[in-house]
């Protein structure tokens, strides 16, 4: 965070009184019931505050991540507070502070930078409140616990994935472009290193790589445009970190008669992506079970509510480097999956999305029969 942040005593009042955090509106919360509600009596009476990053960037964070979690909390009896910040790095801060005044027995967060990330957890730290970095590790912050995915592994798994689709198009060299998710997101230069890694260790060169800042896939349209200009369409494939990402690439390709002949990638097996994947404008998606992913974070978070930190200490076995401060974070780390056309059902099937939600026209009707998905 560039401006230091001081916590009002007006703001803080507010932020008591309004909700349990400090972000109604379009942003809204999801709070646990009462004591007693849950389908277990809670072991002890510590809150939960959990900060989302925003629902632009992917539609995972109000569609899976706050329902996996909220159902997690809800299920062990303790009390919990889901808020979003709407990628705004204010609200984010104010969201923090009120979590912080309340005095939360764990705060979850998912930063929308490390420096923003890193004050919000010195602050907590300083007031005795463990902090779990959620999906993105916050560089520099020290957070008690770390739980994502083997994000190295996500963007092998995209680099891999975009080998194989042009292999499959008899495309066996050339030079492919990376499009980037936003340069603020640790995620982002992780993914990056593993798919330029697999990219180029096959015999493909890179004509270019750009990142798109804060994941904005309008902005993302403009960026790959311009890269499209300058190269003149000459390239055989496009690696781009998410599936928001990829769309905006296609929708550029379609423009030019290109959609379905340059493979695409993408990540986070979104509708919109596995539809893409079904009909071939998209070559693969990754598929992170974020069922997993959130009951892992809700373990720790509900180990630290109930003053349990032998318990936490016990479920993040692994370690990741942060290396701003050169040290390892305790870690739980877990595997994804790369999804093409042939595997799509693996995703519907797993619970993370329905055949309704994604087999919604004649044509993508069509293309899940012929896919396996009944």
């Amino acid at each position: 965070m560039r401006k230091r942040f001081v916590g009002a005593v007006a703001l803080t009042a507010a932020c008591s009184l309004a909700l349990a955090g400090c972000g109604g509106g379009s942003s809204g919360g999801s709070s646990s019931p009462a004591a007693g509600e849950g389908s277990k009596a809670p072991a002890a009476s510590g809150k939960v505050g959990v900060i989302l990053p925003d629902s632009a960037s992917s539609a995972r964070w109000e569609t899976a991540d706050r329902q996996y979690l909220g159902e997690a909390f809800t299920s062990a009896g303790v009390e919990f507070d889901i808020q979003n910040a709407g990628g705004d790095k204010a609200k984010f801060q104010t969201l923090a502070d009120g979590f912080i005044s309340q005095g939360v027995k764990a705060l979850m967060i998912v930063n929308l930078d490390s420096e923003t990330g890193a004050a919000v957890v010195k602050k907590a730290t300083a007031a005795g409140i463990p902090t779990i970095d959620y999906d993105r590790l916050t560089l520099g912050g020290g957070s008690a616990y770390y739980v994502s995915f083997d994000n190295v592994a996500v963007g092998t798994k995209i680099g891999e994935g975009l080998v194989k689709c042009l292999k499959d198009a008899g495309k066996t060299s050339g030079a492919v472009v990376e499009l980037n998710g936003s340069p603020t997101d640790n995620n982002a230069t992780l993914f990056k290193q593993g798919y330029h890694d697999a990219i180029t260790k096959a015999g493909y060169t890179v004509a270019d790589s750009q990142a798109v800042a804060d994941w904005d896939n309008t902005k993302a349209v403009t960026v790959f445009q311009q890269m499209f200009t300058k190269l003149g369409g000459k390239f055989v494939g496009v690696a781009a970190a998410n599936d928001g990402l990829g769309g905006s690439v296609i929708s550029v390709l379609k423009q030019n008669g290109l959609a379905g002949k340059v493979p695409v990638t993408g990540q986070d097996a979104t509708d919109e992506g596995l539809q893409r994947v079904l009909l071939g404008t998209q070559c693969m998606t990754v598929y992170k079970a974020i069922k997993k992913e959130a009951e892992a974070g809700a373990k720790l978070a509900i180990a630290l509510a109930q003053g349990d930190k032998a318990g936490a200490d016990a479920l993040a076995t692994g370690k990741t480097a942060d290396s701003v401060s050169g040290k390892d974070v305790p870690s739980v780390l877990l595997e994804p999956q790369g999804i093409h056309k042939e595997n799509v059902k693996d995703v519907i099937s797993d619970g993370f999305t329905t055949k309704d939600k994604v087999c919604t026209t004649a044509e993508l009707k069509a293309a899940c029969t012929a896919a396996g998905i009944s």
